[in-house]
């Protein structure tokens, strides 16, 4: 029959207090996460077109979103689904039951009108619909002459790939330059031109439509305060002649 010594004994003894130790360690921190860790706050910062109520539930957007250590790592290192209308966003913890949420929102780039239910369709700079509201958001400018079908929220525009690549390129183009236009139209033959308040500016085609662009960033501020007519349609690398029809 075998016998224990004391050293085994004690040895064994060290062990169950180690793993009881463990075993109340993790309880203990399992009821602090539980019944501590709760989100009561998320402070947020960075929204100006988003409302707080609105950034808050894509944050938290699941079932275990009521956790705040759930949420902090979900954020840190998990990759997650992309919040539509926000270019980047970071979560930090700030205390057991705060958040804190700092935001970059992907600002809309222009919009069109659906004049059947009045509604303003807000798209970003990589053509997808941002939001579909009545309301009018100073500085971005309404875009004329392009048809409004099948318009849903995160969803690319539904227009043809040329026409739509040729959209952004003027928009882009035009926050790229810092050129605050109010009002982008488009005729039947897909021509384009551009208001500054009394100043239309006829682009014509989409050809050389950077350079006309970089052309009316030295022009523009030389016209501010005029009404009429810049025309721009027919410029060329080779039919440089640009025209200002005043009235």
């Amino acid at each position: 029959m075998a016998y224990q010594t004391e050293r085994e004994k004690k040895n064994k003894r060290i062990r169950w207090i180690v793993f009881l130790s463990i075993l109340l360690f993790f309880a203990l921190t399992g009821f602090f996460v539980v019944t501590v860790c709760k989100v009561s706050e998320v402070d947020i910062e960075g929204n100006e077109l988003y409302d707080d109520e609105s950034i808050r539930q894509w944050v938290q957007n699941d079932r275990y979103s009521w956790n705040t250590l759930y949420v902090y790592f979900k954020y840190r290192f998990k990759k997650t689904e992309a919040v539509p209308f926000i270019d980047t966003m970071t979560v930090d913890l700030k205390g057991p039951r705060k958040l804190a949420v700092l935001v970059y929102e992907k600002g809309p780039i222009g919009y069109l009108t659906d004049e059947a239910s009045g509604q303003n369709i807000y798209f970003d700079k990589d053509g997808f619909v941002i939001e579909i509201s009545p309301r009018q958001i100073e500085g971005v400018p309404q875009i004329s002459g392009l048809p409004v079908e099948n318009a849903v929220v995160y969803e690319k525009l539904d227009l043809s790939d040329k026409t739509l690549r040729n959209l952004l390129a003027l928009t882009q183009n035009l926050e790229k330059y810092q050129l605050n236009a109010d009002g982008i139209q488009y005729d039947a033959n897909g021509n384009m031109s551009v208001t500054f308040g009394p100043i239309l500016v006829n682009l014509g085609s989409e050809a050389n439509l950077t350079e006309k662009l970089v052309r009316l960033e030295k022009i523009l501020p030389q016209i501010q305060g005029m009404t009429g007519t810049l025309h721009l349609e027919t410029w060329t690398e080779d039919t440089t002649d640009v025209t200002f029809e005043r009235m």
